[in-house]
């Protein structure tokens, strides 16, 4: 039986350092076509948030995979008319085979989890976005040929995105600096459970990777290997989109701050981009960007996922 078969995924600590390493070489087999497994499960898809890459990767994964996909859209169902998340979630437990969430609160997806005996996914809450920083790492792998010592440095808004990107850093050995103005830092919660993560993997041989929270953004590029960018005002915040640009600007990824990262440096953005505010569109449309590889390997990542958590041959 695989190792993540029948588990869920809500966090990427959820994951060990093997089982991500794990993960990442079926996505690569399975992109390279080495392997093709099939299942003839049903995945359900429940979005309370908008979603292009996301649900389009998972549709088409399970789709290739030989499995059924169903949109459980909140809007025709009786999931925003007041039904507890408990009933649905046992209903739910009974017709489907896998359930992906794509929600505000992480204790939503605790809910189904407790309710569920379904692997459950997190395709997104507020607190963590695991899924995305799976083909992040595939990406970087295939740029690099290794994740262990490389330096990723994010630079925007302490969100989700920067929450999971701490967690599989140090889980897989890559410093990880997080470039952020004051007020806007990532959850300390989750900064203290990467550095444990990191000091856990430490040797006498080996020390622990870098963990490092800064509001400077030159400190936070200085000689790394990949910058990565979010919008500046996620899900949610859209009101608040134009009073944060003079607030982000500094960490703007254009090309004058990409002069102070390592020459071969990439560029990442898990998308969609407000071209000319957290990243311009020389850069982003650059030779150092990767971000439609990064785009294209949600599918690969996730169809991996979906595989080994649904035990599929």
């Amino acid at each position: 039986m695989n190792a993540l078969q029948g588990r869920d995924l809500l966090s990427l600590a959820d994951l060990s350092a093997q089982e991500i390493q794990d993960l990442l070489q079926l996505a690569a087999d399975l992109k390279a076509g080495k392997v093709k497994p099939r299942c003839d499960k049903v995945l359900g898809l429940l979005f309370n948030k908008a979603s292009t890459r996301t649900r389009v990767s998972f549709t088409v994964a399970m789709y290739q995979l030989g499995g059924q996909v169903i949109d459980l859209n909140p809007n025709v169902t009786q999931i925003n008319r007041g039904e507890p998340l408990a009933d649905t979630a046992r209903v739910l437990n009974r017709y489907l085979d896998i359930l992906a969430i794509r929600t505000f609160e992480q204790q939503e997806l605790q809910t189904f989890a407790d309710y569920c005996d379904i692997p459950i996914v997190n395709a997104l809450s507020d607190r963590e976005h695991p899924c995305q920083i799976l083909a992040d790492l595939l990406t970087i792998q295939e740029c690099f040929g290794t994740l262990a010592g490389l330096t990723l440095t994010y630079l925007g808004d302490g969100n989700n995105v920067a929450h999971s990107l701490l967690l599989g850093c140090a889980l897989v050995g890559m410093n990880i600096r997080i470039g952020c103005p004051g007020g806007y830092l990532p959850d300390g919660e989750i900064v203290a459970q990467a550095q444990a993560i990191a000091n856990s993997r430490a040797t006498t041989q080996q020390p622990p990777t870098e963990v490092l929270v800064t509001e400077d953004p030159k400190e936070a590029v200085a000689g790394v290997q990949i910058l990565y960018t979010d919008v500046w005002a996620s899900m949610g915040q859209e009101s608040l989109a134009d009073s944060r640009i003079p607030i982000f600007q500094p960490y703007q990824i254009n090309d004058q701050l990409l002069s102070f990262a390592d020459s071969h440096a990439i560029v990442l953005h898990c998308l969609p981009a407000h071209r000319e505010e957290e990243i311009t569109d020389a850069v982003i449309e650059g030779v150092r960007s990767r971000v439609w590889d990064q785009a294209e390997n949600r599918m690969h990542a996730q169809k991996a996922l979906l595989v080994s958590l649904l035990g599929a041959d």
